[in-house]
């Protein structure tokens, strides 16, 4: 079965200067995790998460260093220390959001949706076509009500 057949097309969106506010009202009024962010022509630029706006709420964890005569050598964790900080300062969807989101053509199957949710650890996979233009989601509920019919 293709990721078409079972796709979401009644898709929420957001544009990229949709406030953070905005998009968490959005997530809770329509009971949604995730929302994708589209430019003006339709294209997926990335996706806002809950993942993502919980970093509102946090402190970034700062990064591991070594204090070498006086200096403080960072060694890890600065990458994602930078991108932590970067949301908590964040004030609209593009500051916020997953930047390069995963994407499927809307011929790929289901078992392929499936493995990328699964390996990266992901609940939703927006379906594009060759321009990039959304049109559809598959989350993970959309897998599992596929298997509940196949019985």
């Amino acid at each position: 079965m293709q990721v078409i057949d079972i796709m979401s097309t009644k898709l929420i969106t957001v544009g990229p200067k949709t406030s953070v506010r905005k998009v968490a009202e959005i997530l809770v009024n329509h009971k949604i995790s995730g929302v994708p962010v589209v430019d003006e022509e339709g294209k997926i630029l990335g996706i806002v998460s809950e993942g993502d706006l919980l970093c509102k709420a946090t402190s970034p964890e700062i990064p591991d260093g070594l204090c070498i005569l006086g200096a403080v050598i960072f060694y890890s964790g600065v990458r994602e220390y930078r991108r932590a900080f970067k949301k908590l300062a964040a004030m609209d969807a593009e500051e916020i959001m997953t930047a390069g989101a995963i994407t499927l053509p809307s011929n790929a199957e289901v078992g392929e949706a499936a493995k990328i949710m699964q390996d990266k650890h992901i609940k939703r996979v927006p379906i594009v076509d060759k321009q990039n233009h959304l049109l559809g989601i598959v989350t993970r509920q959309d897998i599992v009500k596929m298997l509940l019919a196949e019985d």
